[in-house]
């Protein structure tokens, strides 16, 4: 149960730390490209605390993608994967709940949800197809970096796996976040458009199934490419 609940306490710490980063700096890819940086930075700097914390108890998955990703390689059950996804949901709608407590207590509006975002002053948004191809890709190749930066293969190396998925974060924000806000995470996405509603909670499918849909390439990627001797 330990590690379950280390998932909860890790998600939550993420989207805390990390939405709350975006609503604080008030990151808008057309108008604020710095609130940007420091958006992607936070979140990145979240996963790297949060596996120094956790990362011995639970392997610090705080996302279902990866989750989906890890069992698809082999490495967990079917029933571990099921818990942590549930853990990891929960913490999720917890992180969002403390900030939408947090924001609304000082008169700020939002709670830094996934949504397809305005290309321009008219008011035009990114496409569902557009948005869902980058949470796609970009799932993909954020869960690769997870599978190949813990492989036994890896080694010594693998001291270093937290900072690795960390900054890898970091990027995939950076390239994301013009799109969609950058989810690549189902659990980050879930309790945050839940308590923003609108168009948030709408679109909230396409950051739940796109994500998990790059999580399972990024294990049919790894399966191709893994080092035989990491394979069971």
């Amino acid at each position: 149960m330990k590690k379950y609940l280390a998932e909860m306490v890790g998600t939550m710490v993420l989207v805390l730390m990390g939405c709350g980063a975006a609503v604080s700096l008030g990151c808008d890819p057309v108008h604020n490209q710095a609130a940007v940086v420091g958006t992607a930075l936070a979140f990145g700097l979240s996963v790297v605390a949060m596996a120094y914390t956790i990362g011995s108890i639970s392997g610090c998955h705080i996302n279902p993608a990866i989750t989906l990703g890890v069992y698809l390689s082999g490495r967990m059950s079917g029933k571990d994967a099921g818990m942590y996804m549930l853990f990891q949901t929960i913490g999720g709608i917890i992180g969002a709940a403390i900030l939408y407590a947090i924001t609304t207590s000082a008169g700020i509006i939002g709670t830094g949800a996934n949504d397809l975002q305005v290309i321009n002053d008219s008011g035009v948004t990114v496409t569902v197809l557009g948005g869902f191809l980058a949470e796609l890709f970009f799932t993909c190749v954020f869960v690769l970096v997870v599978l190949g930066a813990t492989a036994k293969t890896n080694g010594a190396t693998n001291n270093f796996a937290g900072l690795a998925i960390g900054l890898s974060l970091v990027f995939v924000h950076l390239a994301c976040i013009r799109y969609t806000g950058t989810s690549v995470n189902p659990a980050r996405s879930i309790g945050p458009a839940l308590f923003q509603g609108g168009s948030a909670l709408t679109n909230l499918w396409i950051f739940i199934v796109a994500p998990l849909a790059g999580g399972a390439l990024a294990a049919g990627v790894w399966k191709i490419v893994e080092p035989a001797t990491d394979k069971k």
